[in-house]
């Protein structure tokens, strides 16, 4: 027999004594008019129908769990209500309807007793609109902590999985499957709560399951077949089980996938790019570059194996590729080969690290509290020669990247003048647009990505050096936020030369920069101004703060530091290193992203000729323009087929959903959503109003939510903003350099968990010397 939805009373009704696999309270409900015409009838059959109080008072008005919206908690419901103060709480239900319809329902239950577990569970994931089993819950006997958006854990599991759910949600995933068959396969979202020790009728002294309440979820659009999803997971775990074998070229047993180590794609690209902002991303790092430059740098050779794979558009860093190229080059096999094991060992243990893999997993350079942090190595069974040799070799390593006249980084800073010089060669001269397209992207390889990849790594020497000044306590954490202050970098420019500059010579300068460094579709600053800047004002900006400088007893201990562990720098040397790694990163990223900007613009002139739009070409693939340099080929029928092909892998993208790390080939089917740590950024504390960053008119004093930690935001710093929340990011990202620059209180890489919590807030207190953040409203 097939059910339909009701009223949330009349569905529950329906429901009682019909489903198997979980009981629905005792309830009693009456209509408005029922109240209105005789509450003490109304009154009296509560007390008859459900037994003595405490009582729960709820909602179950018609314009809720309708077909075209919930308005889930959009009404009052009061627990925990007595015979005393029963016909107000009715009252004040009735009341939160505003518009009163006759029809309208008033449902009672009794108050559960002795909750073990609570919370929330959809037959398909609301932002996939697949047929995923969502559940969230809470472990205790608040049933309000998951509903009411404070928390919480999730399981996420396709529809036919063939992998076991945890034991305690099994009876939930067998409702959800009864209740779906039951209401023929449309869609539902459903509150539970399990429960010990209560009787209600039963016979049953175990843990009982209640359902709560059963409505239809509404979906953007309509699901893919659960078997066609079945299809797409099945081919992702055949790939990610090929990962977990040995391979011949690398060290380590297996590896695992995760999206934000290393070259963090989640970061810069998002988790489901567009298949011309992913094919970018490989074309002018993952694929090659990166490995380039680590191995110029003194790295392993991984030249030839890409960094990032996909899985149907999905973007992972190979973790195993990751953590070769961060062994020294000079380092025998043998150890080289225990380290990756162990570097993947660590990860496996503790996935939640998998965005400060270099800070708290990987030994990719030497710092001056590196000898007690291979302290732990010792506990894996490394000896004390073994941590010594890696010591060893990472010093020297060390050594030549910091060098004050011989260091790597410098070579790099050089290229990006050569970089710029080309691009305005290419500017002013008569080449087709297809070429310009080309050499852009050739040049913003070599002169570009390359140096900047240097300086990245160059970038994270320096913070690693500069956070063991901190741990070794020659510095305060104090100094550590002042010497970030200090800083001079594009990004503080900007916000400082919006108020000083003319709008032409500002766009002139900055004009090139887009949220989403990769995304075609995101306008640049000069082609939507106004989306970004209001010119109307000239907002108050504050100046750098002056560069920070030691004091005549800290040098002296920076000194003598440097010397017991043979760094061959002064500390002059080694602070002018700091300073500038960290800027010089920041103005790589600022020249290649020019590169590709205008790159992106071209391509959009060049597709218009064929009739295709910005929508088109972002489904379409760098090679193909590529192909069109070096080929004689039909122009609108390569982009098409490429548009089209993109089209339909990119609805495969939208469709699946997969956790943040990949350890195991079934973690494609069902996984938990991990704990991520955020990173804090500066000691300082706000309590702001929360606003999306496309609410131009409310970022004054507010804590403002991004997706990632992309340079193309930097525009927000134009406007006095007290906090920022970024769901994906490092603590060494651009934007955590800029909110420790601006001594702005920031949370960076919150997770999707914790960043789909705090944007939805109405008001946020965020303690990063405390490392926490308070929903407030």
């Amino acid at each position: 027999m097939s059910l339909v939805f009701s009223t949330k009373a009349g569905t529950l009704a329906q429901l009682q004594g019909l489903i198997a696999t979980a009981r629905v309270a005792p309830l009693y409900y009456f209509s408005v008019a029922d109240w209105l015409n005789s509450s003490s009838a109304c009154l009296a059959q509560v007390e008859l129908v459900l037994g003595a109080g405490p009582w729960i008072v709820r909602s179950s008005c018609l314009c809720e769990d309708g077909v075209k919206g919930s308005n889930a908690g959009k009404f009052l419901s009061l627990p925990d209500v007595t015979l005393e103060n029963l016909e107000s709480a009715i009252n004040q239900v009735i009341a939160s309807y505003h518009k009163i319809d006759n029809a309208d329902e008033i449902l009672i239950q009794p108050m559960l007793k002795n909750i073990l577990r609570s919370g929330v569970a959809f037959s398909h994931d609301p932002n996939t609109c697949s047929p995923y089993r969502v559940i969230s819950w809470v472990e205790g006997n608040d049933a309000s902590v998951v509903t009411g958006g404070l928390g919480g854990r999730t399981w996420q599991q396709a529809a036919r999985a063939p992998i076991d759910v945890p034991e305690y949600l099994r009876d939930v995933m067998m409702l959800l499957d009864e209740l779906v068959e039951k209401f023929n396969g449309v869609p539902i979202d459903i509150e539970f709560a399990v429960t010990s020790n209560v009787d209600y009728g039963s016979d049953n002294d175990g843990d009982i399951l209640w359902l709560l309440q059963v409505r239809r979820l509404i979906l953007s659009s309509v699901p893919i077949a659960e078997e066609t999803q079945a299809e797409y997971l099945d081919s992702i775990q055949a790939s990610v089980a090929k990962g977990l074998c040995e391979h011949p070229f690398l060290k380590g047993r297996r590896t695992a996938y995760g999206v934000m180590p290393d070259w963090n794609p989640a970061e810069i690209i998002g988790v489901r790019p567009r298949p011309l902002a992913l094919s970018l991303y490989r074309e002018l790092i993952t694929d090659s570059i990166w490995a380039y430059q680590r191995n110029n740098y003194g790295y392993c050779n991984l030249r030839g194996f890409p960094l990032m794979l996909h899985f149907f558009g999905l973007p992972y860093i190979d973790v195993r590729v990751s953590f070769n190229s961060f062994i020294p080059s000079d380092l025998d096999e043998n150890l080289a080969e225990r380290l990756v094991d162990y570097y993947i060992d660590r990860l496996l243990v503790e996935p939640s690290l998998h965005d400060k893999v270099e800070f708290e997993i990987v030994f990719s350079c030497y710092s001056l509290d590196l000898p007690e942090r291979l302290a732990s190595l010792e506990e894996a069974g490394f000896s004390k020669a073994e941590r010594e040799k890696l010591e060893s070799s990472l010093r020297r390593l060390t050594n030549r990247i910091v060098h004050p006249k011989t260091g790597l980084w410098k070579a790099d800073v050089n290229k990006l003048k050569i970089l710029n010089n080309r691009r305005k060669l290419l500017q002013d001269s008569n080449v087709h647009n297809i070429e310009r397209i080309y050499w852009l992207l050739e040049d913003a390889k070599r002169y570009g990505t390359l140096p900047f990849a240097g300086l990245a790594r160059a970038g994270f020497v320096a913070m690693q050096i500069l956070k063991s000044l901190v741990s070794t306590t020659v510095l305060t954490t104090s100094d550590y936020d002042r010497f970030m202050a200090g800083l001079s970098t594009v990004s503080g420019e900007l916000a400082r030369d919006k108020t000083k500059l003319s709008r032409s010579d500002f766009l002139a300068r900055y004009g090139h920069l887009r949220p989403g460094t990769y995304d075609i579709l995101s306008p640049r600053y000069d082609k939507d101004p106004a989306l970004y800047f209001d010119w109307s004002k000239n907002l108050a900006v504050t100046e750098p703060s002056p560069p920070f400088v030691l004091t005549s007893s800290q040098r002296l201990e920076v000194l003598a530091l440097l010397k017991t562990h043979g760094l061959q720098f002064d500390p002059e040397g080694l602070f002018d290193f700091l300073q500038r790694a960290i800027e010089s990163r920041e103005l790589a990223k600022f020249n290649f992203t020019r590169n590709l900007s205008d790159a992106l613009e071209l391509i959009v002139d060049f597709g218009s000729q064929w009739g295709f739009s910005r929508d088109d070409l972002s489904y379409s693939d760098i090679v193909d323009f590529k192909e069109l340099f070096v080929g004689s080929v039909d122009p609108e029928k390569l982009l098409s087929q490429s548009i089209e092909l993109g089209r339909k892998r990119y609805q495969k993208t939208l469709s699946l959903s997969l956790p943040p790390v990949i350890t195991e080939p079934n973690d494609v089917w069902g996984f938990e959503w991990p704990d991520t740590s955020p990173n804090f950024i500066t000691l300082s504390q706000v309590t702001a109003s929360v606003v999306n960053c496309s609410d131009k008119d409310k970022l004054e004093g507010a804590v403002v939510c991004i997706p990632n930690a992309d340079p193309g935001f930097d525009w927000l710093f134009a406007y006095p903003i007290a906090g920022l929340i970024t769901a994906w990011g490092g603590v060494n990202s651009h934007m955590a350099i800029r909110a420790g620059e601006q001594s702005l209180p920031a949370v960076i890489g919150a997770g999707e968990k914790h960043y789909l919590r705090w944007s939805a807030a109405h008001r946020l207190h965020i303690d990063c010397a405390g490392q926490r953040v308070e929903i407030l409203e």
